[in-house]
């Protein structure tokens, strides 16, 4: 089988011509294979897809049209109605998010100590003393008070979450510049719970070149140079 080994944009399947040569063609959203209603996505064209099978599939067919161009993944989930974000919220935006990061590196030092393998050996030195003094604050809903006032005591906690974020998604390539595309899988899965983390991610472009480079996501993040 020549299209074993043989990789396809998303989008594209692998197909055999008359001679045996394996090269790409659009997948037919028709022929996707069906999905649960949790795994139903919400395309940029404000339309419910079944799944991302059948999203990237119709992308492929309108290449080249301005529609295609426009078509995206935005969110995880059927399209609902998605609150505009205020300016009071984008500004306590990161509060929430430095927490949110800085709990998950928690919870995946946790685990390791069962069973290792989420962690590299450097990252678990690195989040044990965050865990080691996160133990004040207990895990939950806190007001925004609390998250700034931590923030401005325990500085040094939140910066490696932040650091640790951008180069989880900084892989398509590795050049300390998040694309629309790198920063899809966390956009997509955090739309329908946190609205503002579209503008929030529009607005840390500052240069406004569609790129989130390293220094700009630490100043979003209210992370010193």
């Amino acid at each position: 089988d020549t299209c074993r080994n043989f990789h396809c944009k998303r989008g594209k399947v692998c197909q055999a011509d008359k001679q045996g040569k394996p090269h790409c063609i659009c997948q037919d959203p028709a022929a996707c294979p069906p999905t649960k209603d949790y795994e139903h996505v919400c395309g940029t064209d404000n339309k419910t897809y079944d799944g991302t099978c059948q999203l990237f599939g119709t992308k492929c067919q309108l290449e080249g049209t301005k529609m295609g161009r426009q078509l995206h993944l935005d969110y995880m989930g059927s399209c609902k109605y998605i609150p505009p974000c205020t300016d009071y919220e984008v500004d306590q935006f990161p509060l929430r998010m430095r927490d949110w990061l800085k709990n998950i590196l928690i919870q995946y030092y946790e685990r390791d100590m069962n069973t290792s393998g989420i962690l590299t050996e450097k990252q678990r030195n690195k989040v044990k003393k965050i865990y080691q003094n996160d133990k004040r604050l207990v895990a939950g809903d806190h007001p925004v008070e609390l998250l700034l006032h931590d923030f401005e005591k325990n500085y040094h906690m939140y910066v490696y979450p932040v650091h640790w974020q951008f180069h989880q998604l900084d892989q398509h390539p590795v050049d300390r510049l998040l694309t629309h595309s790198e920063l899809a899988p966390l956009r997509a899965s955090l739309v329908p719970m946190e609205h503002c983390i579209t503008r929030f991610f529009q607005e840390c472009d500052g240069d406004q070149d569609k790129l989130v480079a390293l220094k700009e996501w630490c100043h979003c993040f209210g992370i010193k140079e």
